[in-house]
């Protein structure tokens, strides 16, 4: 996904950076195994390509969250800054290390850049 390159596309990039270093706080205190977050986009389709990958120590830890208060969190933050997903079923989504370790040997780069398939397609042609 792009790399936000507009003054403006950079502002929002960092605001939502802040919402969700929040969230990263906040759950890696009070939801066993999880281990951090990311998130990418892609600027010419935003919001719908911005897409929050949380990753937990195991697939043990994955099954057990409660993936719709963890999905709430995240968009509570980010309303609070201007960002509203369009479907923040396939925009939340939750991995583990011991997945992309099993699937992609570890690289979270070769994981992460696969996802990128899963952001909310343009709703409108492009010319």
């Amino acid at each position: 996904m792009s790399k936000p390159k507009s003054k403006t596309e950079k502002k929002i990039d960092s605001n939502i950076c802040r919402a969700l270093n929040n969230v990263c706080e906040q759950t890696l205190d009070d939801t066993p195994g999880f281990q951090w977050l990311t998130h990418q986009a892609n600027y010419t389709n935003f919001p719908a390509s911005l897409l929050v990958t949380c990753v937990f120590d195991t697939e043990a830890s994955l099954s057990a969250v409660d993936k719709n208060k963890l999905q709430a969190r995240i968009q509570s933050a980010l309303l609070k800054i201007g960002v509203k997903f369009k479907t923040v079923g396939k925009q939340v989504v939750l991995d583990s290390e011991e997945a992309c370790e099993r699937d992609n040997n570890g690289s979270w780069d070769d994981r992460l850049s696969f996802r990128k398939e899963l952001a909310v397609p343009r709703n409108r042609p492009t010319h």
